[in-house]
């Protein structure tokens, strides 16, 4: 999986590159089929701001998250893709028939 990180207003030191790949990383355990990512990191005053665009085959998705940490906003939109990721492998498996879940046949 491909990530991109742009920032806003902020310097995107290699500490927080390597902590949003750490972070995005786990949607690729979950589904194979992610193929890139564009993160935005930016402040607004007071608040940190991540948001991430996820193109997996055939469809996009997209969080975004704010804190008053960067890592704590970072963690938050890694959430939120994660259960957006989940949702989508498990709509795939149930229009599937259920053939990804069950192993065998009937007889």
């Amino acid at each position: 999986m491909r990530i991109d990180i742009t920032g806003h207003q902020i310097d995107v030191t290699p500490a927080l590159r390597e902590y949003v790949n750490s972070k995005l990383e786990r949607l690729t355990r979950h589904f194979d089929h992610v193929l890139d990512a564009h993160v935005i990191l930016s402040v607004d005053k007071l608040e940190q701001k991540a948001e991430a665009t996820v193109n997996l085959s055939g469809r996009s998705l997209h969080a975004n998250s704010t804190a008053q940490d960067m890592y704590a906003a970072i963690d938050l939109l890694a959430d939120k893709l994660d259960r957006q990721v989940l949702k989508v492998k498990e709509k795939l498996t149930n229009h599937q028939g259920g053939q990804s879940i069950r192993t065998g046949s009937l007889g």
